[in-house]
């Protein structure tokens, strides 16, 4: 088995780290657990010890534990160190070869590779000292995965400086433990490398999220089970990547991303007519479940049922193709159209044929099979689909696979210079 020694920074996003041991335990890694000082404040040494089912270490003078010399036996025992939250003090303190406590004793005495995961205020991370700081520890072979662009728990504060996800750290823990030091989100070919511009800065992304609600008649209408979550997850992961986000929006039960531009619409010719307002675009994600027929004639009244009588005819008539319509829009069509695919049955092979069937750049595909979770969730599993095949991701959280899509994204614009 391979085992990762985690130190534990003071600092709000050491919250993330109860998910980092879990996801890390369920991938059969075993996990031990420094606390600086500082993380205390944040989280329980008695919480984090129950999930990794291990001790936590606390402090360099603890009589038990240095009765083994325990400082050296953590940094000798683990096959790769990880330091997340790496706070700006904690680096300060890491580059200048301190060991006044358990954590920096054991990062001078480690000699297996070491991944930092920084989190702080975008001011503090930008600041001279602390990329000072960052470079020397690079210099020394420290690995680094983030920060991301994103709020921060301050509020009104954004930028860069906010811990890399949980799925991201994750996939860089084990690409090291394999061997590969320029591992980066694995799955998503793309580098989570250190930077200070926003990978979406600049750019314009537009998102489709929800159903559509088709009248029958002034009180009731054709929908779908959709909550919204993920396509209003992608509005939110484009904004904090720094992006100018346009989210056109069915009816949902769910708030309005922060600091996004949200146009609310009943029907598709509605979403149709809005998204075409909105061009032009960068990016297009179309994550709407949007419904595939309308009533030709809807009632101008309640429909009322009469005794004895048989049920109305409703004549349906097919909505408007907005993903097709507009990856076939010509001059004002997006650089990179991305369309969602929500099947019961033959998921990949029916995303394959959608995607080819309107043009579209990439396909995102989920099984929305009853009892699988998917509508109204918090979790998706999804299978991206491109020209060059198909990737399988891992189950994530719908905010995680809006955040891998979205730096996907960034990346393929930044290395064909795509633009509108």
């Amino acid at each position: 088995m391979k085992r990762v020694l985690l130190i534990i920074g003071g600092g709000v996003a050491a919250y993330k780290c109860l998910d980092l041991i879990r996801r890390l335990a369920e991938r059969g890694i075993g996990v031990r657990c420094i606390m600086t000082k500082a993380a205390q404040e944040f989280i329980t040494p008695l919480a984090v010890g129950a999930i990794s089912n291990e001790r936590v270490a606390t402090d360099l003078f603890d009589l038990e534990g240095e009765r083994e010399i325990g400082h050296i036996r953590l940094a000798r025992e683990a096959d790769l160190v990880v330091v997340a939250p790496a706070t700006a003090d904690l680096l300060a303190r890491m580059a200048q070869g301190h060991a006044n406590d358990l954590a920096t004793a054991v990062l001078l005495a480690t000699r297996v590779p070491v991944l930092a995961a920084p989190a702080m205020n975008p001011a503090m991370w930008s600041h001279k000292a602390t990329q000072r700081n960052v470079r020397q520890l690079e210099g020394d072979g420290v690995h680094f995965i983030g920060p991301n662009a994103g709020e921060m728990a301050e509020k009104g504060e954004a930028g860069v400086g906010r811990m890399a996800e949980v799925a991201e750290i994750v996939s860089r823990i084990e690409g090291l433990l394999a061997g590969d030091s320029d591992s980066g989100f694995g799955f998503l070919n793309v580098s989570n490398v250190r930077t200070v511009r926003p990978v979406l800065a600049g750019r314009h992304v537009l998102v489709t999220s929800g159903p559509t609600h088709e009248p029958i008649d002034p009180v009731r209408y054709i929908a779908n089970r959709s909550s919204g979550k993920q396509g209003h997850a992608i509005a939110a992961a484009a904004r904090r990547l720094g992006a100018r986000v346009t989210l056109i929006s069915g009816p949902v039960q769910i708030a309005d991303p922060e600091g996004v531009e949200v146009r609310h619409v009943e029907t598709a010719r509605e979403m149709l007519e809005a998204v075409e307002a909105a061009l032009p675009a960068d990016i297009a994600v179309f994550a709407a479940a949007v419904a595939d027929w309308r009533v030709a004639a809807p009632g101008r009244g309640k429909i009322k049922k009469a005794a004895g009588a048989a049920p109305p005819s409703l004549e349906l008539v097919e909505n408007p193709d907005i993903l097709g319509t507009i990856a076939k829009r010509g001059a004002k069509r997006p650089a990179l159209v991305i369309g969602f695919a929500a099947e019961t049955q033959t998921v990949v092979e029916n995303a394959k044929a959608k995607r080819k069937a309107k043009a579209i750049d990439w396909i995102v595909a989920n099984d929305v099979s009853e009892g699988g979770g998917v509508f109204g969730g918090d979790r998706n599993r999804v299978h991206f689909v491109t020209a060059e095949g198909v990737e399988d991701w891992p189950d994530m959280s719908k905010a995680e696979v809006a955040d891998a899509l979205l730096k996907r994204a960034g990346a393929y614009l930044a290395q064909n210079r795509a633009s509108v």
